[in-house]
């Protein structure tokens, strides 16, 4: 069941696993900049929900930029899409997202929205 999935991608200049994220495009709404992100960079097609589930920061470029996570309901997984060969995919469980995430507050959003407590 892909609700309880997670896909994951590698960062385009390493091996880092990361979710699809981007900016937030002129004339779209943070939601739905998310769901274009997932399908350009992850060859994923669904529905987003328009509410995010948290917020973290990393630093890109010596500056900090802020992620708002928005969860996504994945109807299809592409075969071919366009950064493929750019970065892996993978589907994972909760569990394998939280051990394969590096970035703290990610993990934390990760596991209190499957309800996996401390991730253990």
């Amino acid at each position: 069941m892909l609700e309880d999935r997670l896909v994951l991608i590698t960062a385009r200049k390493s091996d880092r696993w990361i979710i699809p994220k981007g900016y937030v495009e002129h004339g779209l709404s943070p939601a739905d900049s998310a769901a274009k992100e997932a399908y350009e960079e992850a060859g994923l097609i669904g529905r987003v929900r328009q509410e995010h589930i948290g917020e973290y920061c990393y630093r890109k470029f010596g500056k900090l930029f802020s992620v708002k996570v928005f969860p996504f309901l994945i109807e299809t997984m592409l075969d071919e899409w366009e950064e493929m060969h750019l970065r892996k995919r993978m589907l994972v469980t909760p569990l394998e997202a939280f051990s394969m995430l590096s970035h703290d507050e990610l993990k934390s959003i990760v596991s209190r929205y499957f309800g996996m407590g401390d991730g253990q």
